[in-house]
């Protein structure tokens, strides 16, 4: 992150609060796979603020079913990687029009999503795999200024250090990651169905891989749920052969996580677990802000997994039966 975009993300809040000092909610709202990235944002937000109201939606539920508080006290961040999805253009205009002050975030600048939006945070995207995590680093960053301007944040200036140094990080950590997905293609290719789980910040990864990367783009049945749950449900679905994959954080949910992998092995089912600890994490961000970086981490070794299983079954992650096909 250069400071000259983190100085771009500050003006920002800094220009909203000059118009409305009293911000007390904050909305992430987008679909998809650009909803799963708001979540980091949204859960440090969540975790950290005393006084913002905080939550994360789906556009055309925002849409449909609009929280009563949005207003001219609310900020509405908006996601949409092409910037053409409809909903969340539609999510966008609905914020305009109650009054909340909204930042548009998108690879492509005069997009539809940018239409209405009072801000646009353009992010990278096809150069490397840290550039994928460019629009989750940014919308965490965006969530760390409002709290910073509003209520004050004591780790603020460590959170842009690790923002800083978290792309060389991802860079260098999916180098070493291409045998263990390629024995993961190996074992799932024809698995009939993988589940997928995590916790904290990092459980809207799972989501995103189970719905987006397996279910959309590969047409394998996944389901996904959070290890906190697991053993409310899900872990009688647990027995030889299973096939289950886990990641698993860092921060302060390993235990849940850690919980669950205990039992999974314990039945031998076939668990392929994705450590954020493998991968030094403690070593470039301060400890207090790990659980909002492990996503950040795990995301793009997580989508090596789903492009090497794509090699294996010789299906483009680019191949879709329904979307950009038909009217729906």
């Amino acid at each position: 992150m250069k400071v000259t975009e983190n100085s771009k993300l500050n003006q920002i809040i800094a220009e909203i609060r000059n118009v409305q000092p009293e911000i007390s909610t904050v909305y992430f709202v987008g679909c998809g796979a650009s909803r799963a990235d708001l979540y980091p944002g949204y859960y440090f937000l969540n975790n950290n603020a005393k006084k913002i109201r905080t939550s994360i939606h789906t556009a055309n539920e925002f849409v449909y079913a609009t929280p009563a508080a949005v207003n001219e006290n609310s900020i509405v961040i908006t996601c949409s990687l092409g910037g053409g999805t409809p909903e969340t253009a539609a999510a966008t205009t609905l914020a305009k029009n109650k009054g909340a002050h909204t930042i548009a975030v998108t690879h492509t600048e005069g997009s539809a999503i940018t239409k209405d939006a009072d801000y646009t945070v353009i992010f990278d995207w096809e150069d490397s795999y840290s550039a994928k995590m460019d629009k989750m680093i940014k919308v965490l960053l965006l969530a760390a200024e409002i709290l910073n301007q509003t209520e004050g944040y004591e780790k603020y200036d460590e959170m842009l250090k690790a923002a800083e140094k978290i792309y060389p990080a991802i860079d260098n950590a999916v180098k070493s990651v291409v045998p263990e997905a390629k024995a993961f293609a190996e074992k799932y290719q024809d698995a009939p169905i993988i589940y997928v789980t995590s916790s904290g910040a990092t459980q809207e990864v799972a989501w995103a891989f189970s719905s987006c990367l397996m279910m959309e783009m590969q047409w394998i049945p996944s389901s996904t749920f959070n290890t906190g749950d697991f053993f409310h449900g899900p872990f009688e679905m647990v027995e030889k052969d299973a096939p289950y994959l886990l990641f698993m954080n860092e921060g302060r949910t390993r235990a849940l996580d850690a919980r669950a992998m205990t039992f999974m092995q314990r039945f031998d089912c076939k668990l392929t677990v994705i450590d954020a600890k493998d991968y030094a994490l403690a070593g470039i961000v301060d400890s207090a802000l790990v659980d909002y970086f492990d996503p950040i981490i795990i995301s793009p070794i997580a989508r090596i997994y789903a492009e090497q299983i794509a090699i294996v079954r010789n299906h483009p992650l680019t191949k879709r039966r329904y979307m950009w096909k038909l009217e729906y």
